[in-house]
């Protein structure tokens, strides 16, 4: 855990994106910070600068409702998930679909890049997880173990594991080191619900979010439990650190999204009100925004935050 102090969180100013044609399932900013990603329920992808708010772009192909997007780590690709059973990978520069990678037989809920960006992971209702090359578009692995619908994923700092959550209620560190087809991998057990949403902070730590309504961060090396977050009234959408490691944003099925001291696990702010069922939540690259998705089909709320103390641009 980092050991700093956070600085008392300050909503200094509200922000909204509304040109979706359904609900917002998911966000992502670029690493640069200079772009917002949404994927919406109306099958497509929208580009919005951060600080202006213009929509860039709105990006048709999928046949389906949009599960998931993410931007690569080197910021020149990302790639959507969706319920057409297909994975997208788009150029940034262009604008433009590179190619459709299709395997999953049902809906496709997550896709996440490896630090490199050489490789990408997508999962879905089918139960499988897949490993792709993204430079050619082939398929390299099909890991197998979740009994029920992989609905997230996320790569270590390090290009050796990759997370994976289900709703067979455990969440799976899959070691990539290896090189045969028989992928060995380790379950976490802690959880009595549906896992829904879980990110790697960057020195390592995994947080994981269920239907049972808390939060858990995991040291992976160890298996080991270091804290549960509890307070949320409905189960967990999506989770994310912040970079400095001190705070976890989390989204509820429900109308707020929470920030969590990750030292303490204390809930510092919630933020309620102006949502409707929030779906998605993210940070900017340098942690002083929080962008977060509801089902109102037309908003994006966007809080500027405090930085640490020990943050001299403060």
């Amino acid at each position: 855990m980092n050991s700093g102090v956070p600085a008392t969180l300050a909503v200094r100013r509200v922000k909204f994106f509304g040109r979706h044609g359904g609900e917002v399932n998911s966000s992502a900013f670029s690493p640069d910070g200079q772009m917002l990603l949404t994927g919406s329920e109306d099958g497509c992808v929208y580009g919005w600068e951060t600080r202006s708010g213009q929509l860039l772009w709105r990006l048709r192909g999928h046949t389906g409702p949009v599960k998931f997007c993410r931007f690569s780590p080197d910021g020149h690709l990302f790639a959507t998930a969706s319920c057409d059973c297909t994975v997208r990978l788009w150029d940034v520069a262009r604008a433009k679909c590179l190619r459709v990678l299709k395997g999953h037989q049902r809906s496709v809920e997550t896709v996440s890049f490896s630090p490199d960006s050489k490789q990408l992971a997508s999962g879905g209702w089918d139960k499988r997880v897949m490993l792709w090359e993204v430079q050619s578009g082939q398929m390299l692995r099909l890991l197998v173990g979740h009994r029920d619908s992989v609905q997230s994923s996320d790569f270590s700092p390090t290009v050796n594991c990759l997370a994976t959550g289900s709703w067979d209620s455990t969440v799976r560190i899959w070691d990539l080191r290896t090189g045969t087809p028989a992928v060995s991998h380790q379950a976490l057990e802690g959880h009595s619900g549906n896992i829904s949403c879980l990110c790697y902070s960057a020195s390592g730590l995994l947080a994981s979010g269920s239907w049972d309504k808390t939060i858990h961060i995991w040291k992976p090396t160890t298996s080991s439990l270091l804290i549960q977050l509890k307070s949320h009234v409905t189960w967990v959408k999506s989770i994310a650190f912040s970079p400095d490691e001190l705070w976890l944003a989390s989204a509820g099925y429900s109308r707020m999204v929470k920030v969590w001291d990750c030292n303490t696990g204390k809930c510092l702010e919630t933020l309620k009100g102006v949502l409707d069922v929030a779906h998605t939540c993210a940070f900017t690259p340098d942690g002083k925004i929080l962008v977060s998705g509801a089902a109102d089909q037309t908003r994006r709320r966007i809080s500027r935050t405090t930085k640490s103390p020990r943050d001299p641009q403060t």
